[in-house]
């Protein structure tokens, strides 16, 4: 038995199914304007779509009883903006700091006395960094279609309580079997939440508005790595030298633990799960709402899996442009995340003081990605902006590598301004919120995105030879080079002569734009709710 959407593209044919491919033909009659025939493609496609096999934004409004553009006044539109704002950001950005700060507190306890009291070896301890990760990698692709099945903050909201959980039990381990037990269902639980953010992110706010408001949630990283340094100093100089009942250790386990476990059930009773829901809305502006994102020619959200989508997903270049540069970025980024502390001891301060002075490394990096964010949609040319944060984290490499071991305050220095180098793995983001449209498609893409994120974050801590400590030598000359690749990646996914693939959506907006123009060119009614991929949907500009 075949299914239905098999059938759709057995009727289709194959010429019709790549409509990708129909606007990048250069010498295309549609390129010409003699024919019009994609945006007829596009809606032969949609002809066969019920209002099952649709956005969920066009199935609502139908509920509504108003399918019509609605026009929306400039005071209006800010209003909307800022009551999304006021009600949403606040706790995607506690949620995405803890999601942060949970994953990376074993970097404060490890120099707390982890170590010691479980038995740890050094090889050891590198493990732990990259298990989280092979947890992450394994649930990573079943936890998109999770996203795409499910009630959206419901299935976060639900993931957040349980890591909550799982971090407080942390303090009952007592041995490396235990506690990396504990890390690898830790890392299959938080990794729905950036994919999950990616999603509501698309769903509420504009393209425009994207770029600035992934990097406001993406800060809070830099945010909790402050707080945590602050916590974990107060907890470590509070427990110096006296008798505990609990070890310091425990004790940031269960407090961060507990926590999230409070902002997990806030966001699982008052998260909506699209704008339909908001309970903070009335039903006009749930309408509105929805009118607004219409521009983004992305909808809201599509509970069926489409096999095209995801094997467009497969053949676009733009999927393994984000796989590569993930992967590389991340490699330095798991080292880092994880060794942090040691890493700042191995400067030459002691383990007390360097729970307090990582916590700049955090601001600057927090700084740095919203400075990116909304520099970058101002110009709109994001991955252009977050390059310079690239360039400045090579420069605080180069200083980590290159002074004396003597020189710890220009050494720290470097390790402060390398925390730039985020901004990059942002842009990336807002792109997959902006360019990639089609749902299957969309959470295949992130899926595989943070899979690679995942390979990278595995790799990473392996970089840390102890047998190197306290200098690191090998790891800081791994992480300078992949610096530099991420700055090759992060270049040519604005200029491209690598695989020419922006050159090709900048070929692919202007030829979209003739298709447009032509004078026999008619726009698909609702094809903005339709679930089409960025490929099919004439409408859709790329952005970069």
């Amino acid at each position: 038995m075949t299914s239905p959407d098999e059938n759709k593209d057995a009727m289709l044919g194959n010429e019709e199914k790549q409509i990708g491919i129909s606007i990048g033909d250069e010498n295309s009659s549609h390129v010409k304007g003699t024919d019009s025939t994609v945006g007829s493609k596009i809606g032969k496609r949609a002809a066969w779509t019920d209002v099952e096999d649709a956005d969920e934004a066009l199935r609502m409004t139908r509920e509504y009883g108003d399918e019509e553009p609605v026009t929306i006044d400039k005071e209006t539109h800010r209003r909307l903006l800022r009551q999304i704002d006021r009600n949403l950001l606040p706790v995607m950005c506690i949620v995405y700091g803890l999601n942060y700060l949970d994953k990376t507190t074993i970097s404060y306890a490890s120099i707390m006395g982890l170590e010691e009291e479980l038995g740890l070896t050094k090889n050891n301890y590198q493990w732990l960094g990259s298990i989280f990760y092979f947890g992450y990698l394994g649930f990573e692709y079943p936890t998109s279609r999770l996203l795409q099945r499910l009630p959206l903050a419901k299935y976060l909201g639900a993931n957040i309580v349980l890591w909550g959980l799982l971090l407080a039990c942390t303090a009952a381990c007592t041995n490396f079997g235990s506690i990396a037990a504990v890390r690898f269902i830790l890392g299959m639980l938080e990794a729905s939440v950036t994919p999950g953010f990616v999603l509501f992110t698309s769903q509420w706010y504009t393209k425009k508005e994207q770029g600035a408001r992934t990097g406001i949630w993406f800060s809070f990283n830099g945010f909790a790595n402050v707080l945590g340094g602050l916590v974990a100093y107060g907890v470590a100089k509070g427990s110096f030298g006296k008798h505990e009942a609990i070890a310091s250790w425990k004790i940031l386990f269960l407090v961060w633990g507990l926590v999230t476990i409070i902002v997990g059930t806030c966001f699982l009773l008052f998260m909506p799960d699209n704008p339909f829901g908001a309970r903070f809305l009335d039903a006009h502006e749930k309408r509105l709402i929805v009118e607004r994102t219409r521009m983004n020619q992305q909808g809201i959200g599509n509970k069926r899996f489409k096999w095209y989508q995801f094997k467009e997903a497969l053949t676009d270049p733009q999927t393994w442009a984000f796989v590569l540069f993930a992967l590389f970025w991340d490699i330095p980024n798991g080292g880092v995340s994880n060794f942090f502390s040691q890493l700042i001891v191995s400067f030459g301060f002691t383990p007390t003081e360097s729970l307090l002075y990582g916590c700049p490394a955090g601001a600057i990096g927090a700084v740095a990605i919203l400075a990116s964010g909304f520099l970058g949609d101002r110009l709109s040319q994001r991955i252009l902006v977050s390059s310079i944060g690239i360039w400045i984290s090579i420069l605080g490499m180069i200083l980590i590598v290159a002074l004396p071991f003597s020189n710890k305050g220009g050494r720290l220095a470097g390790y402060y301004i390398s925390n730039t180098s985020t901004v990059a793995l942002v842009s990336v983001l807002s792109l997959i919120s902006s360019n990639v449209a089609g749902y299957t498609k969309k959470t295949t893409v992130a899926a595989f995105f943070l899979i690679a994120y995942c390979a990278g974050n595995i790799i990473g801590p392996q970089t840390f030879n102890t047998k190197e400590a306290p200098r690191f030598r090998g790891a800081e000359i791994t992480i300078l080079g992949k610096c530099n690749d991420n700055l090759f990646f992060d270049n040519n996914l604005s200029a491209w002569p690598w695989t020419e693939i922006a050159d090709d959506m900048r070929t692919a907006n202007r030829r979209k734009a003739v298709i447009r123009a032509a004078p026999d060119y008619k726009k698909l009614e609702n094809s903005e709710w339709l679930d089409l991929t960025d490929r099919e949907n004439v409408e859709l500009v790329y952005t970069l």
